[in-house]
């Protein structure tokens, strides 16, 4: 890489890092900046994978207040998303490069939508049951069987990852859109981590691309879990499902 494209791999690595912790779509930016520098496509997805283990780690340490509120829900999130990040490495080192890319815009934009109408569903499903519809503080079967999928999918590549689990979450889950995001930052975290375990041993990598960024990724995970707690509920599920439908429209351009 010349000097320019160091920088622009490190820039990209700490604007992932905000993306992270707020809008959850870091992959669309740092992706393909590693494919710009000239990466090969899949050992640019386990290095992105490798890189930006540190935006989670941060976002969620950043986050820490808003994990700690909902304790057993943080316990299954961290859990379900690291078994199906397993599922997902895996997968990664196995399939042909790109076997899902003509499914993924798609899963994408469903995700985005279901993000944005939650709000109305879940009204209308409070209104349904009435006062007698416990609040779920805990994830039930279903939340947990979709998030661990979720896990699959962001070990595998993630693009989007955040904002289908938020969608999981908000649908299974009646906490605060905050917390919410904080599970979610914790939930890419979880499978970018064990995605590296398993990359670190069988994944060609670029190891100059993974320190920049890393370097600009542990920065911008932490700046973007500041940001994420002081937006409203409206103003983050808005860039959330503006985020998602950006994701969509790249994702469609570059198949």
């Amino acid at each position: 890489m010349t000097g320019w494209e160091e920088i622009a791999v490190l820039a990209a690595g700490f604007g992932a890092g905000i993306l992270t912790s707020t809008v959850g779509v870091a992959s669309l930016l740092s992706f393909p900046v590693l494919l710009a520098v000239g990466l090969p496509p899949v050992v640019a997805n386990a290095s992105n994978t490798v890189g930006m283990a540190p935006a989670g780690l941060s976002g969620s340490f950043g986050y820490r207040r808003e994990l700690r509120e909902h304790p057993v829900v943080t316990t299954a999130v961290l859990t379900t998303c690291a078994v199906g990040s397993v599922a997902g490495a895996l997968l990664l080192l196995t399939l042909p490069p790109g076997v899902f890319e003509a499914v993924v815009p798609w899963l994408i934009l469903a995700t985005s939508i279901l993000v944005g109408i939650q709000p109305w569903i879940s009204r209308r499903l409070r209104e349904r049951h009435g006062a007698e519809r416990a609040e779920r503080v805990r994830m039930s079967p279903l939340t947990t069987a979709f998030a661990t999928l979720t896990g699959v999918y962001g070990g595998y590549f993630g693009a989007g990852s955040g904002v289908m689990m938020m969608a999981v979450l908000g649908f299974g889950l009646d906490i605060d859109l905050r917390v919410i995001n904080a599970l979610k930052t914790l939930a890419v975290m979880a499978a970018n981590v064990v995605a590296t375990l398993i990359f670190l041993f069988l994944a060609d990598l670029d190891w100059l691309a993974i320190a920049l960024l890393a370097g600009g990724s542990v920065v911008g995970g932490y700046v973007g879990a500041h940001i994420g707690r002081r937006l409203s509920s409206t103003v983050l599920r808005t860039l959330v499902v503006l985020a998602g439908l950006t994701a969509f429209a790249l994702l469609l351009a570059r198949g």
